[in-house]
């Protein structure tokens, strides 16, 4: 028995509450994607022992398959997510869209969007997922859309060039298929994880003068299950003197000699009070971007609470922006001002250099406070793995396994 079989009025209710909300937020934007979120019955996609309240959560993902060790393989996206990344890529009737990750749900939308007209694949790894997809298409009226088991990574055989290509995972890298079946012209949505932050990033392809590549023209903070299959990237975690305590997780390789950092902690922690303040809950995705971009050793930091001996206090112990420069690291850290509706931030440094390598971090942000907040999120251009350095103009560059990523702040 379904969920929509108990209560049909109470889902129905719940789901037009999220979809007013979302229009509330300005994440839903156009009338047919409003359209869609209220006609599609969510709960019927999540795990039938799902209480309505959490398939209607607006801001919550329903997780659908976890492994062995309850690593998350598969969920159904929040709602805002799904919105906010639907509103990105602009699909319109008669469209071919090619979704990267089946949960079902999202390809049920898509097919409403494209209509009669058009065409929607949906292609996941896992073939757990694809039969469940398939059988609740099937079961909801969206037996049109076609469920393929397959690493995306590769071709989708016989699909030819789409419209819009949307993944719905966590990728590391931009596979050279999705950009091959794209036509000219088109778009890809893409979680997109760089140097530990991810953004969903909507891009339009571009014909270049030394050839086609990718420009963005809008990018979100999200968080997506990770991607499988040959795709499948995991961040590279440096453990602080050798303990399990402090964990610094790089994206893009670990330091050159990680070795330089083993006796950081055994330096007097200095701390440095910047005077940027931002309100409580204001977006902060400029910032995480513009310590990205301009400081070469980025990257996380957690503690283990476990063997937490107070060295390091970050206010939260899984996730804290920090960087290391050679024998030193640093992260930040936030204390309420007087008003109690602020937040002010500082930057707390371990090494020989703590006390430069602070200052340095602090101009950072107060570059940012001066020039990047309130503004646009940096361009992101997409290159092949080939192209040389000259042809990407770019304040950072990332290199992946198929793709050369570029960071440029706009003009001002």
């Amino acid at each position: 028995m379904t969920n929509t079989t108990v209560k049909p009025d109470e889902a129905t209710r719940l789901r037009n509450k999220v979809v007013d909300e979302l229009c509330a937020d300005g994440n839903i934007s156009s009338p047919e994607i409003e359209a869609v979120m209220r006609k599609v019955p969510r709960h019927e996609f999540t795990p039938t022992d799902t209480p309505l309240d959490k398939a209607y959560d607006t801001y919550a993902a329903v997780i659908t398959r976890t492994d062995e060790h309850g690593v998350q393989l598969s969920s159904v996206s929040a709602p805002q997510i799904q919105a906010m990344m639907l509103e990105q890529a602009q699909v319109k009737p008669g469209m071919r869209v090619l979704e990267i990750g089946s949960g079902g749900l999202n390809a049920a939308y898509l097919a409403e969007l494209v209509g009669e007209d058009g065409e929607v694949v949906t292609v996941d790894i896992d073939p757990v997922v694809t039969d469940r997809a398939r059988r609740l298409l099937a079961q909801h009226g969206y037996g049109r859309v076609h469920v393929v088991t397959a690493d995306a990574a590769e071709p989708v055989p016989d699909l030819g060039e789409v419209d819009v290509v949307m993944v719905t995972a966590g990728a590391w890298d931009i596979s050279r298929a999705w950009t091959a079946q794209l036509k000219e012209g088109g778009r890809l949505v893409v979680p997109l994880r760089m140097r530990g932050l991810t953004r969903s990033v909507a891009f339009t392809q571009v014909e270049g003068e030394h050839g086609p590549y990718l420009e963005s023209d809008s990018a979100r903070i999200c968080g997506f299950v990770p991607m499988q299959g040959s795709n499948a990237h995991r961040e590279e975690l440096l453990l602080v003197n050798g303990t399990p305590e402090i964990g610094l997780k790089f994206d893009d390789g670990l330091p050159a000699d990680p070795h330089r950092l083993d006796n950081a902690v055994t330096f007097p922690r200095h701390e440095l009070w910047t005077g940027v303040t931002v309100r409580i809950r204001e977006l902060i995705d400029t910032l995480q971007m513009a310590m990205a971009i301009s400081l070469p050793g980025f990257c996380t930091m957690a503690v283990d609470e476990n063997s937490d001996t107070g060295v390091v206090a970050p206010v939260n112990k899984r996730f804290a922006l920090a960087a290391v420069e050679d024998d030193t690291f640093a992260y930040l850290v936030t204390r309420r001002t007087e008003d109690n509706k602020h937040l002010e931030y500082g930057v707390h440094a371990l090494g020989p250099h703590a006390e430069q390598f602070a200052d340095k971090i602090a101009d950072v942000l107060r570059d940012w406070e001066a020039n990047r907040r309130g503004g646009p999120s940096p361009v992101i251009r997409v290159y092949p793995a080939s192209t040389p350095d000259e042809q990407i103009p770019a304040d950072r560059v990332i290199d992946k396994v198929h793709s050369r990523i570029s960071l440029s702040w706009p003009s001002a």
